[in-house]
């Protein structure tokens, strides 16, 4: 199993990004941006599989999540996000792959598209597109905004209720993995480790709501470009990949049976098999 060693960069704005990385070769970076409300640890499995393959995995927590900081006036912006991979770029010695789901892939369209095209060697967006379905993003944003003041009692109370919004996976029976997703405050009540801020300012209709945008993005992408969608998605539909394709013919596309919105949670030994099929046949990463 490859070994993890933990990470910081420099975001912008002199916001700290908490990474782990698996792996040392330095020549085949493969970063790892997850989606909202979700961690670094998301990538776990997948990280240390492509790391034993020759690849090196930095799984990094956005800003306001997991260990990262939280970002100075509460600015969440796609931008801010988007800036903070450019940013985590620069630290490192080749232009990497960039895999990223939801939050972390729209980031990543903003980049490549309108900051700085070539910024990586090639894209994975998993399971988003600039079309995205409006009842899936509402449900999302739901969850996230629910028990956000008051917490919960206990680890079982959490696992409660991400068991009821999860209702094709099993319920957690090891609940020590969901301390990370979770910080207990001074009152002993344990809440969602992310910045309360983040949901307020992230899913506005001029950022990631604006499919137009998004998508002029994408066509200026100039890097290979592989798109991994959840056969049971509720945010990426059928006519959402159309749509993709026809912007961009020349991607890839995988459609993983058995998988919601969160591939790589559901289904990760068909997700990580998408992806290493890709980086050794598409990029020639052998």
């Amino acid at each position: 199993m490859a070994d993890k060693n933990q990470k910081t960069f420099a975001g912008f704005n002199d916001v700290s990004i908490r990474a782990d990385v698996y792996g040392d070769n330095h020549e085949r970076p493969v970063l790892f941006a997850h989606g909202g409300g979700q961690t670094r640890h998301a990538w776990r499995q997948t990280g240390r599989l492509l790391a034993e393959q020759g690849c090196q995995s930095f799984c990094i927590d956005l800003r306001g999540h997991g260990e990262s900081d939280w970002s100075k006036g509460g600015d969440y912006g796609i931008d801010m996000f988007a800036e903070d991979l450019l940013c985590i770029c620069d630290q490192l010695e080749f232009p990497p792959v960039l895999v990223g789901a939801s939050l972390g892939g729209i980031a990543a369209m903003v980049a490549a598209g309108d900051l700085r095209p070539g910024v990586f060697s090639a894209l994975i967006f998993v399971d988003v597109t600039p079309h995205l379905e409006p009842t899936g993003v509402d449900k999302i944003v739901g969850f996230m905004g629910e028990h956000l003041a008051e917490g919960f009692g206990s680890l079982e109370e959490a696992a409660d209720v991400i068991a009821d919004y999860l209702p094709n996976r099993p319920k957690r029976k090891n609940l020590s993995g969901l301390e990370k997703n979770l910080r207990k405050g001074d009152d002993g009540r344990y809440r969602w480790h992310w910045d309360p801020q983040f949901i307020k300012g992230l899913y506005s209709p001029t950022t990631v709501r604006d499919p137009l945008w998004l998508s002029h993005a994408v066509e200026k992408i100039d890097v290979p470009i592989l798109l991994v969608r959840g056969q049971m998605s509720e945010l990426v539909s059928e006519e959402s990949v159309r749509q993709f394709l026809e912007l961009r013919p020349d991607a890839k596309f995988v459609d993983v049976a058995k998988a919601g919105h969160m591939v790589a949670g559901d289904h990760n030994d068909a997700f990580t098999a998408a992806i290493a099929d890709f980086l050794s046949h598409d990029l020639g990463w052998k």
